[in-house]
């Protein structure tokens, strides 16, 4: 307010009343102080699930088999995640029963099969990090073998729709290997027309004993010199796909793993083994009453998050000793496994309010507040550092606040910030779903969205394990590059398939989040660029206000015309039409001249000059008249009020770590946060800091 074109107040008069009127509601907020109230029952998400199995069992589990994925709330997924529906209990109890005689290695009682498969889009021409040098191609996977004994690695290629291995026009080896040791060199050699060609790969199979565990298998195709011809029906990008440009080389279909068998050699070893996850499990060696008490109270501690009373081991000592009694120690050990995995303590997280509470913030217990630092940076449970501190009732002191969230930030479990939280902030989840069309962008493929999804992962990591202040995820003059990125980017001079550091300063088009094609290729559509989609980004995601639903029966904006010899309208001229509707204005004139600053990147982030012949016009202007002429002075004028973008950023950070929703009375201690990190250049763990001390993430209002 005003509207634009109006007379407007200068900077000084708007920075007074924005002074004034939040002094006012801050002293009010510190006399009165509101926590707000996350639910009291909160299910683990998929994500969380997977981590805290990871971490209480050592086991490494793929749940996206055994779990449905969560519906996001405020744009993430741990907020809409109070009630677990009959089906999902099923599947609950079905992932118990998996894990545990996993991390048992109980018996099996018939041999099983499990697949790995390769993504069908993905170009397998270059080296694929962690295979062999020298070698293209295939895919490297981690594997858990759930006891020792024999196995049988089957490997399949890719075929085209008349069954035959796609590119296999000369003979090629085929190198199988465990944790890097080779297990077999094979190879393919074309059939003949008119002969049987189902088997060609029939004999890609090893079978050997494999220790319980977690293994790393790999396939791989030896390099052959010059295989790759750069011509204009083959371009030089994307070497894939029957239906645009046919494989000229084989790639990998999928890897089997089948087993276990009983062992076929004298002395192969058969049974649990000692695997990582036996090693977590038994804290004690002896198969006694006493020390199944011991193993089960070590577990309980970690799954509940919290500290253990004699009442919590009735329940698993219970199905213990039944089991025990039918099958003996291991049997009793896996069967109180099973119950402790589908126990609500250890699926929920549980916030009660004190006897004592009465419509009124109080400060939450140690154990609830390890389990939001933990959930928080970690997206997993607690360590025995965090509960011995809670136990202690360490948490509620600042300064140990202070070290344990360094400390925290300093594991590798912190990953999870940018895995999770990043990826769901930034919309790089949605990634995956994007298929631009590809007759307009045929060298489009899986690699190209791998490495598009990692250029903006490492680059936010690096701002958070450096330590950077939080505006240098706008501004900063590198990012993270492999030939692949750099080839779409037209950056010279990079080669391989490793990610390195890569300087910017002479890549003006470059150079901080906004021009990352992750973010640009998840906000236009899967034929053109949107100023609107990428224009409500900016809104909500950088400035933290974005714009109204729209209303009912919007007309959809008129696609570019096709037709040969008719004049095609550039974006900004479809997106002037669509306006004129006054349905659309109010909104559109907020959205639309901010997207107009990216027109000069297309649906997949490559640089342009011309849209539809029409040189590109990239000019607009932010809700406050700061007007700008492309995507870079954007930048800047977002930078001349970096505490915008930081408070947005505090604000999303704040929803992914309460599991809630903002509300108006959180207001006061987001604007606190960012005053306190201003004082530190806006670095990225006083944001962090300043949230795991703040009333709403250490306090709790009660009913």
């Amino acid at each position: 307010m005003p509207p634009l074109g109006l007379p407007r107040p200068d900077d000084a008069t708007y920075k007074l009343v924005v002074k004034e009127l939040t002094a006012t509601l801050d002293a009010d907020a510190a006399l009165h102080p509101q926590a707000g109230r996350p639910g009291t029952f909160r299910r683990l998400n998929r994500l969380e699930y997977h981590n805290a199995i990871r971490d209480l069992l050592a086991v490494d589990y793929n749940v996206t088999t055994l779990l449905p994925a969560d519906e996001t709330s405020h744009g993430f997924d741990n907020i809409a995640v109070e009630n677990l529906p009959p089906i999902l209990i099923e599947r609950y109890l079905s992932a118990a029963q998996k894990i545990s005689r996993l991390a048992l290695g109980s018996p099996v009682r018939k041999p099983s099969s499990e697949l790995i498969m390769i993504p069908p889009d993905l170009t397998q021409e270059e080296h694929v990090p962690g295979l062999p040098h020298g070698t293209r191609g295939g895919a490297i996977a981690t594997h858990t073998f759930p006891v020792s004994a024999q196995y049988e690695i089957q490997v399949r290629l890719s075929r085209d729709r008349d069954e035959r291995v796609e590119g296999l026009d000369l003979p090629h080896r085929v190198e199988l290997t465990l944790d890097g040791t080779r297990l077999g060199l094979f190879t393919v050699t074309p059939t003949p027309r008119g002969q049987d060609h189902q088997n060609v790969d029939k004999h890609l199979t090893v079978k050997l004993a494999v220790t319980a565990g977690p293994h790393q298998l790999g396939v791989s195709f030896p390099r052959k010199t010059a295989a790759l011809l750069e011509t204009g029906r083959q371009p030089y990008q994307a070497h894939f796909n029957m239906d645009r440009h046919p494989r000229v080389q084989p790639a990998l279909y999928s890897i089997s793993v089948i087993g276990p068998f009983d062992a076929v050699s004298p002395g192969a070893a058969v049974g649990p083994g000692d695997s990582p996850s036996r090693r977590r499990i038994f804290v004690c060696g002896e198969q006694t009453d006493a020390c199944a008490k011991q193993i089960l109270a070590t577990l309980l501690r970690r799954a509940y998050r919290r500290p253990i009373h004699a009442d919590d081991l009735v329940a698993p000592l219970d199905f213990y000793r039944k089991a025990k009694a039918e099958g003996g120690f291991d049997n009793g050990i896996e069967m109180a496994l099973r119950a402790l995995l589908v126990n609500p303590q250890f699926l929920f997280r549980i916030e009660k309010d004190p006897a004592h509470a009465n419509h009124s913030p109080y400060q939450l217990s140690g154990p609830e507040l390890a389990s939001r630092l933990s959930f928080f940076l970690w997206s997993t449970i607690p360590d025995d550092t965090l509960l011995d501190l809670a136990e202690r009732d360490k948490l509620k002191d600042p300064a140990v606040v202070e070290q344990q969230v360094r400390r925290m930030l300093a594991d590798p479990r912190s990953e999870s910030l940018v895995t999770n939280f990043a990826a769901q902030w930034l919309y790089l989840r949605n990634l995956a779903a994007i298929t631009p069309d590809p007759r307009l962008f045929p060298d489009f493929d899986e690699n190209l969205r791998q490495s598009m999804q990692r250029e903006t992962e490492l680059f936010f990591a690096s701002v958070l394990r450096e330590d950077r202040p939080a505006p240098t995820l706008l501004k900063a003059p590198y990012t993270f590059l492999n030939e692949r990125l750099a080839r779409h980017y037209g950056i010279p001079h990079i080669y391989g398939s490793r990610f390195r550091r890569v300087d910017l300063s002479d890549q003006p088009s470059r150079g901080g989040l906004l021009s990352h094609a992750s973010i640009l290729t998840v906000t236009s559509y899967a034929t053109r660029t949107s100023p609107v989609i990428r224009g409500k980004w900016i809104l909500a995601n950088i400035l933290g206000t974005p714009p109204s639903a729209p209303p009912p029966a919007v007309p959809e904006l008129k696609e570019a015309v096709r037709t040969p010899g008719a004049k095609s309208l550039s974006m900004r001229e479809r997106v002037a039409e669509h306006r004129k509707n006054p349905a659309c204005a109010g909104c559109h004139n907020l959205m639309d001249p901010i997207g107009f600053a990216f027109e000069n990147y297309d649906a997949v982030g490559r640089w342009r000059a011309t849209d539809g012949g029409t040189p590109v016009d990239a000019s607009g202007l932010l809700p406050d008249g700061t007007k700008f002429q492309n995507a870079a002075e954007l930048n800047q004028a977002l930078l001349l009020r970096p505490e915008l973008f930081v408070s947005a950023l505090t604000e999303k950070l704040l929803i992914y770590a309460l599991g809630r929703g903002i509300e108006r009375y959180d207001a006061p201690a987001i604007r606190k946060i960012v005053r306190d990190a201003e004082k530190n250049q806006y670095r990225f763990s006083s944001l962090l800091l300043g949230i795991a001390t703040s009333t709403p993430f250490s306090m709790r209002q009660s009913q």
